[in-house]
């Protein structure tokens, strides 16, 4: 049998995703309040189960109520229950893994999750688990691919709201966070959008790391990779997670990134040998001193609407290479992000949107 489920919102957006084996799982009174179950009249000859069809309307208004956590509490063997969050299209499977320091979720099982044709579809599965060294909670993440990356500038967005959501709260918030990159602090603002402090950049060449070699003051800056006979200029910035960075080529001083065939580039840049641990790779447009425009393709997800990281690793690169002031709006396929690198302190500061998608379930 095949559940649907199609979801729409007062700006007529449709979004719908067929899932296999659920039907018999799932029970009205464990779905949110906003769900119907309606009976389907498609069937299968070979699986003799009774089909449903999954029906949600949600308003604007609904998207700002807080979930309804008994639907996450529920506890069922081989089910997992999950909220779908996104920050600008950059989209993540949430689950709530705070009763375990251990994922609920293999990597081998996130994969087929994140796939867009056979099982949920997201860019990666995230876990909020129990704090640790004495932060409020620990964020791990599956990519798409499978591998675990150090850190998610978006998914820390979606992180921090799923986690309001959980606890049913409202208003300005922050809390603590340990990941991968090291403590992180979201605050959700009154307005809903959530600002992060991201920490320092890490610009030494062997920390980043790359093994192109460092030209100023230990670190790549605007230095010359050979990708398929062009030469890339290219600024080299770990968030916690590796990013190369590249406004031009030898021959073209100022990017247009729309015209770039990501998905042929992006895996050269991706597994060249220079990166010992692979990287995020961001090609940037220059508008003006505080206005960027980016493309990215992300190590283990590849080309994606949005990456927070990505954004933080912009605007240090523009920084460093004077192309940029310290304050700027980054456009992403996804929509914008605001990114402020302080003087005073090192820290990056990125804020924006993170809104839930719809909930579900799915037998593992």
């Amino acid at each position: 049998m095949a559940m649907a489920a199609s979801i729409s919102n007062s700006t007529n957006i449709t979004y719908s995703r067929r899932y296999q084996h659920l039907g018999s799982s799932i029970k009205p009174s464990q779905l949110p309040s906003q769900f119907k179950i309606f009976k389907s009249t498609s069937s299968s000859s070979s699986i003799q189960k009774p089909s449903f069809r999954i029906s949600a309307s949600m308003s604007i208004e609904a998207t700002q109520k807080a979930p309804q956590v008994s639907f996450l509490d529920r506890k069922e063997s081989g089910v997992l229950h999950f909220v779908k969050y996104h920050g600008l299209g950059n989209d993540f499977i949430l689950v709530d893994n705070r009763d375990s320091v251990e994922p609920k979720v293999t990597p081998e099982q996130a994969v087929k999750l994140c796939d867009r044709n056979f099982g949920v579809g997201a860019d990666g599965v995230i876990f909020a688990m129990p704090g640790m060294n004495g932060t409020d909670y620990t964020m791990r993440i599956f990519n798409s691919d499978g591998s675990e990356p150090e850190m998610c500038g978006n998914g820390v967005r979606c992180f921090a709201r799923f986690i309001a959501d959980l606890d049913n709260t409202q208003g300005k918030q922050s809390f603590t966070i340990h990941t991968g990159a090291g403590l992180i602090v979201p605050v959700i603002q009154d307005d809903g959008k959530v600002k992060v402090d991201m920490g320092e950049p890490v610009l030494k060449a062997l920390d980043v790391p790359t093994k192109l070699p460092a030209n100023k003051d230990q670190a790549v800056v605007k230095a010359g990779l050979k990708i398929d006979g062009a030469t890339w200029n290219v600024t080299c910035v770990s968030m916690g997670n590796p990013h190369c960075v590249t406004f031009s080529t030898s021959e073209c001083k100022n990017l247009l990134v729309d015209d770039l065939n990501l998905s042929e580039i992006g895996p050269k840049f991706e597994h060249h040998e220079v990166f010992p641990a692979r990287t995020n790779t961001e090609f940037v447009q220059v508008f003006s001193r505080s206005h960027l425009k980016m493309r990215v393709w992300e190590r283990g997800a590849g080309a994606t609407l949005a990456c927070g990281t990505g954004a933080c690793a912009v605007v240090v690169a523009a920084v460093l290479e004077g192309l940029s002031e310290r304050i700027c709006t980054v456009d992403l396929p996804g929509g914008p992000l605001e990114i402020e690198w302080r003087e005073e302190d090192n820290h990056i500061y990125m804020t924006g949107p993170a809104e839930v998608v719809f909930y579900g379930s799915v037998l593992l």
